[in-house]
């Protein structure tokens, strides 16, 4: 397996760990009454800061995953992999475990940049490819 590929596997395992962060204290709050139901109304009361900072990181890394994917796919299948490709996607998976805790502390302006970092290493692998 390429370096890409690995990251590229272990981001999706960060994907799940998020999801697990995200939907253990929601179920806690909210209740399995409404978090098992179809959800049709909102809840009834608003799931803590944390909790919803998780949920906003959980989300935006399925964005940030999207485009990633489609660059490692591309490196990958056209056999380009190289050493800066490589340590853009090891960049890319190291920025957004990061970002977990950046964005669930509030850190500013880190948590920015640290989300800059992860964007710019997926394009670096998008203009590798192109190369």
């Amino acid at each position: 397996m390429t370096p890409e590929l690995t990251a590229l596997t272990l981001a999706g395992l960060l994907q799940m760990v998020q999801f697990i962060l995200f939907a253990v204290p929601a179920n806690m709050e909210l209740g399995t009454r409404y978090t098992s139901g179809p959800r049709d109304r909102p809840p009834e009361r608003p799931v803590s800061t944390l909790t919803a900072r998780l949920q906003r990181a959980m989300n935006n890394h399925f964005e940030g995953l999207i485009l990633f994917t489609l660059a490692v796919v591309v490196i990958t299948v056209s056999g380009q992999s190289t050493a800066f490709t490589a340590a853009a996607a090891w960049t890319y998976l190291g920025a957004r475990i990061l970002y977990i805790p950046a964005y669930a502390w509030g850190w500013r302006p880190w948590r920015s940049a640290i989300w800059a970092v992860g964007w710019f290493a997926t394009l670096g692998l998008m203009l590798a490819a192109l190369i």
